[in-house]
């Protein structure tokens, strides 16, 4: 079975969607809609923009939504997927790409999200910190037994897990993580600390907006980051997305979940590798690939 699966934050690269933009007119015409939904060019912060620009979570966001969304329409008959997943922000490119969510819906909820992520970041300053070499386990406890907030916030791939709090809670994880022998634990270069409970007023705001918005039922099963398994019921999709910010990214067994249920292809849709690469962390023997229209 072929599952596609949509990148996160961190993915995004200068000159992205191009390609797209200058081979297919309806895709320039999505981007064009998408820079008068925003408010702002995006298409030339994407084309053209500094790493620096493609940086800031209000821009990220969308950039990365519109590659991997605009990409899954442009292949047309050729994206036949027969289960999904998202990392994170790719869950709403996930959604919107399986009929979920319209593209100018999708694109709001995503803008609204980055928005109110970049404000709880401005509200405390905090950070996440990537953890290599342990068990999940030893990484949840030590963070259990630090004063502040720290949680696991990214389930990446066995022995990938990435931390996220208070900075000096995240330091002193990442002091007590190395001497119980992580090959390394390294402050990550982040607005602040996704996926945890410093997330909670970005949440509020999201859940705003996830209700008032119109969600269809997708045309197959998307696996989602809270759960980990196969969902269609819609009201069970929009109260998953809005845990999301506050809950880790439970990525590994959202992916050991998809093979169990039949995955042997994974096909990534969307800007970089790196899904690709944690999904062959879990099981070596899998076919992935990176989507493309031809």
């Amino acid at each position: 079975m072929k599952a596609y699966v949509f990148p996160g934050q961190g993915a995004q690269f200068t000159g992205m969607g191009k390609d797209l933009y200058d081979n297919y007119a309806s895709a320039k015409a999505l981007f064009e809609k998408a820079n008068e939904i925003l408010g702002f060019e995006i298409s030339k912060i994407m084309f053209e923009g500094t790493a620096e620009e493609l940086k800031e979570t209000k821009v990220t966001q969308p950039a990365i939504f519109l590659h991997s969304v605009i990409l899954a329409k442009m292949m047309g008959e050729n994206f036949k997927p027969e289960m999904v997943a998202g990392h994170s922000l790719g869950e709403l490119s996930a959604l919107t790409a399986v009929g979920t969510l319209s593209f100018e819906d999708g694109l709001k909820i995503v803008s609204k999200r980055a928005l109110a992520m970049q404000a709880a970041c401005e509200h405390q300053e905090s950070t996440m910190a990537a953890i290599l070499g342990l068990e999940d386990a030893v990484v949840e406890q030590v963070c259990n037994d630090i004063d502040g907030v720290v949680v696991a916030a990214n389930y990446n791939c066995p022995g990938q897990l990435v931390i996220s709090g208070e900075v000096p809670a995240v330091e002193k994880a990442c002091e007590i993580l190395k001497e119980k022998g992580a090959k390394r634990a390294l402050l990550l270069p982040v607005g602040g600390a996704f996926h945890s409970p410093l997330m909670e007023p970005a949440r509020e705001e999201l859940a705003a907006a996830i209700e008032a918005t119109n969600f269809n039922t997708p045309n197959c099963p998307v696996y989602q980051n809270v759960t980990t398994t196969a969902v269609k019921d819609v009201d069970a999709i929009k109260a998953n997305l809005i845990s999301q910010l506050t809950a880790p990214v439970k990525w590994t067994q959202s992916v050991q979940n998809m093979i169990a249920d039949g995955a042997s292809e994974f096909i990534e849709v969307g800007p970089g590798r790196a899904l690709q690469g944690m999904i062959k962390k879990v099981d070596r023997s899998l076919a992935t690939s990176s989507a493309s229209v031809e």
